[in-house]
């Protein structure tokens, strides 16, 4: 009988962000995230001056004419719909200290698993048991399904925090069943009718990102030179990681 390793296996949270049949390429106990600046110092502030920041009639607290303020309303929600798409950090608290301990729970990159969870087989209830080629969805025509405490089913519970990312998740749940029922129209075989209908909204999805999204985000100028030079500082290789700079700082929303 061989040794049994006394190496502890890293705490794996019971959410509905974990579900046991994964992506292909998700991490089993959390991907770590990765360094852009690893020789940068933490920022230290005034924590005074930080919550003046937020603030009634601070910096933060946009006007009407705010000079940011020329996209539509609706249109940052995208953002924290993404974010929960490519990032979940599940990690105890007491990791947060050591940015090595902090994991994140999701593929990076944007395949929209926080809707498919691991799909039919490793996320069920996700699904309809009579015809699991389709999304569940809502007693009521505008809300995600919901277990019988009002609990969502859903790929991220944090899809359900507000009605504005709730009804992101409600519009690509009944955009799948859609194309499920269009390619059956069109006489897909049964067997490839789940995988094409993800595959076409998860394309669709990241046309947006890519040609929408993005542009807006960083400007014209910039994303044309990203999509023409490539990144100058992050290349993801064969195992994408999310840097830290990234995630926890230069892109926050929600």
């Amino acid at each position: 009988m061989g040794a049994v390793s006394t190496t502890p296996r890293p705490a794996v949270a019971r959410d509905h962000c974990l579900a046991p049949g994964r992506t292909v390429g998700a991490p089993v106990y959390g991907g770590r995230y990765t360094r852009l600046f690893e020789r940068l110092p933490s920022l230290s502030g005034d924590e005074r001056l930080l919550h003046a920041l937020g603030a009634a009639g601070g910096v933060c607290d946009a006007k009407a004419d705010c000079p940011d303020g020329r996209v539509a309303a609706g249109w940052p929600f995208l953002g924290q719909f993404l974010a929960h798409d490519i990032t979940a950090d599940r990690s105890p608290l007491v990791s947060h200290a050591d940015p090595v301990g902090v994991r994140n729970y999701r593929t990076p990159a944007a395949n929209l698993e926080c809707v498919y969870g691991g799909g039919p087989v490793g996320s069920p209830y996700l699904y309809d048991r009579e015809n699991p080629a389709l999304l569940l969805t809502g007693v009521h025509a505008g809300d995600v399904p919901r277990n019988g405490q009002g609990v969502a089913l859903i790929g991220d519970p944090r899809n359900d925090v507000h009605l504005f990312v709730n009804q992101l998740q409600v519009a690509l749940l009944h955009a799948h069943n859609l194309l499920v029922e269009r390619l059956r129209e069109d006489g897909e075989p049964e067997a490839s009718v789940f995988d094409e209908a993800r595959r076409a909204l998860t394309w669709h999805y990241q046309w947006v990102l890519l040609n929408d999204f993005l542009p807006t985000l960083v400007g014209e100028k910039l994303s044309a030179h990203l999509r023409q030079e490539g990144p100058a500082l992050y290349e993801p290789g064969d195992a994408p990681q999310i840097p830290l700079e990234f995630a926890d700082a230069a892109y926050r929303y929600g």
